[in-house]
């Protein structure tokens, strides 16, 4: 389950950047883009995301009033050339301040925080309730139930989706990898390459941007999802 984001800014092109960036990260999702505060309160309200990118120096009213007068619970960060609104944001428990320009290292390590909250908030809720501690996939005519804890990765091939459980023969299962991605808890797996999603709990070993399975697997890790990658693995590294 990825977590829905609204990006809000008055400037076109870093509201594409944001925007991009967004897309670029494999546990958000983005719903909407907001040129100005207004368009955003209406869109906040309609959509409920759980997750804002937003410009504090709008004109009219200004992304920090804006949060000030929102109602529903939602989780902030603030992206701004200007960094005397740094304390003032930590006020209304933003959850990071960035300041422009904006490298997409920065963007991850405030959204990777914005996942750990997010996470932290919804523990216990459906996404990591019994029920959705496994699926249901098709095939070879039949309906295999598959436990997420026994997946190792899943691999792309074509119009099907290889899942590897715990080294017994792979499930081969007609339907996308961007339709089981979403399926997928987002705080157990991540998108690492093009062709595989991989088990955050089951890695065992990581040589020179590949992870490596039993019997001499080896899964690539490609330079589009390294540093969402990277990320994860600095906040466990000792």
């Amino acid at each position: 389950m990825k977590i829905t984001c609204i990006t809000i800014d008055d400037e076109p092109y870093a509201l594409k950047q944001i925007s991009d960036y967004v897309r670029k990260t494999p546990f958000l999702n983005l719903i909407a883009e907001c040129k100005n505060a207004f368009e955003a309160l209406a869109t906040i309200s309609e959509q409920k995301p759980d997750l804002i990118f937003v410009d504090i120096n709008m004109p009219e009213m200004s992304g920090m009033e804006l949060v000030k007068s929102l109602s529903t619970d939602v989780l902030i960060v603030f992206t701004t050339a200007y960094s005397k609104y740094a304390v003032e944001s930590y006020k209304v428990n933003a959850v990071d301040y960035l300041l422009k320009p904006i490298g997409y290292n920065d963007f991850l390590h405030a959204a990777t925080k914005a996942q750990m909250v997010w996470d932290k908030n919804n523990q216990g809720n459906s996404k990591s309730s019994d029920n959705d501690a496994y699926i249901f996939v098709k095939a070879d005519g039949r309906i295999y139930k598959v436990e997420l804890s026994k997946i190792d990765f899943v691999e792309s091939a074509s119009e099907y989706v290889k899942i590897f459980v715990n080294g017994e023969k792979p499930i081969m299962s007609l339907m996308t990898m961007k339709s089981l991605e979403a399926a997928l808890p987002t705080d157990k797996f991540m998108r690492i390459h093009r062709s595989y999603i991989v088990n955050l709990d089951n890695i065992t070993t990581i040589e020179r941007n590949r992870i490596i399975y039993y019997n001499k697997i080896y899964v690539p890790v490609s330079e589009q999802y390294k540093a969402v990658f990277k990320e994860f693995v600095d906040r466990k590294f000792l």
